[in-house]
């Protein structure tokens, strides 16, 4: 069935699903393989073209969640990874090469600019961070050896919106690829290829799961990238196992519902932390007070469940007495499952091109599907504690 023309919850409905492939059943199942035989020596001879070939290539099953994210990506062609950090590195890894240069966003991922730091420097390969919200001024930092731009939107922990549209224009005059980080958006709420963008990786550990019970990360692409991306991923010895691809499709079942949810509660509690005198600040494009609300509200369609906000204690011990006793919220690494988080983050670490220095203590928040009058009754019993210590 042809559903390029269909809806998007009608694609992420039927995406992947090949019923009559697998004895009429309506999901992929689990195949667990590693060796594939041959009927005959023909068929062997012949495998070098065959999609089948050996596990670590793939299966029915991660080659169905290849097929979904395409459908989720408006892409050609996509690759699944163990993690969102081995879709990051097996990107980057595809461009680098001794005297190469790299431009990435100064709000990227710690773990983004890790990569470039400490092995791509190795490799001969120079990293210059921009300011995110550079926009066509990017031009002034392409090198002769600029061989990929490097961008996430909204920016890790602070959220800055980058002008996609600027940025690929001018990748394109001088020939450059572009790479983003889409993972806030799960892919459902911005499809960056569709705005020229070469390939768009997420963290499928986040909003395809879902369920914060997996690891996975996805390579999105159009065709032209696909051959170096995919030479990489091989000599990398990069795979994803069947069980996890199971739980990732399951996850895309429902992501427009769980998206849908995410946006609409996020807000309500973005609006809510506006209000509160211990908050200095609320960071989530799709206020309009925020200054890049009109760039998002240009290339997305709806807002994720993760932003942040900075309140005006700093104060360790004291923040001990708000975040340790919260009913609701967890405290941990990661997001984009069905529960709420909430931890202190330092984003100006990770900054070099951009200072961040907020008068306050940087909070990250994911809201997740809980009922948000419940989560903003967490919330201000927090505040009180920390009002009282």
């Amino acid at each position: 069935m042809d559903i390029d023309h269909l809806g998007t919850d009608t694609r992420l409905t039927h995406c992947g699903r090949k019923p009559q492939e697998h004895h009429g059943a309506v999901n992929t199942p689990v195949y667990r393989a590693s060796t594939i035989l041959f009927p005959d020596l023909a068929s062997l001879d012949a495998k070098e073209g065959a999609r089948l070939r050996y596990g670590r290539r793939g299966t029915p099953t991660t080659h169905a969640l290849e097929d979904a994210i395409c459908a989720l990506e408006h892409a050609d062609k996509s690759l699944v990874t163990p993690s969102g950090v081995s879709a990051i590195s097996n990107i980057l890894m595809s461009f680098a090469e001794p005297g190469a240069h790299f431009l990435v966003s100064d709000s990227s991922y710690g773990p983004t600019r890790k990569f470039c730091e400490f092995v791509l420097r190795k490799l001969g390969v120079d990293t210059t961070y921009y300011d995110p919200i550079i926009g066509e001024g990017i031009e002034a930092l392409i090198q002769p050896e600029t061989k990929l731009i490097w961008m996430e939107s909204p920016g890790s922990q602070t959220f800055e919106v980058q002008d996609i549209g600027a940025i690929v224009a001018v990748a394109k005059r001088h020939g450059i690829k572009t790479a983003i980080d889409n993972t806030w958006s799960g892919g459902f709420f911005l499809q960056p290829i569709r705005q020229g963008v070469d390939i768009s990786m997420q963290a499928g550990t986040k909003y395809i799961s879902g369920h914060s019970d997996l690891m996975l990360g996805t390579i999105a692409c159009n065709e032209e990238a696909y051959p170096e991306l995919r030479e990489t991923y091989l000599r990398l010895g990069l795979c994803v196992g069947a069980d996890d691809a199971f739980l990732a499709m399951r996850g895309l079942r429902t992501m427009p519902l769980r998206m849908r949810q995410h946006h609409a509660s996020g807000l309500e509690i973005a609006e809510w932390l506006v209000q509160q005198p211990e908050v200095i600040r609320v960071m989530h494009p799709a206020l309009p007070q925020d200054p890049h609300h009109a760039q998002w509200k240009r290339q997305f369609s709806g807002a994720s469940g993760l932003f942040g906000f900075v309140i005006t204690e700093t104060d360790r011990s004291k923040l001990a007495r708000m975040f340790d006793h919260l009913e609701l919220f967890g405290m941990g690494s990661s997001w984009g499952g069905f529960e709420s988080l909430l931890v202190p983050a330092n984003p100006g670490v990770y900054r070099s091109a951009t200072e961040w220095s907020p008068a306050g203590q940087t909070v990250r928040i994911h809201v997740g599907l809980e009922d948000p009058a419940d989560l903003i009754r967490d919330l201000r019993a927090g505040f009180d504690r920390l009002k009282a210590a």
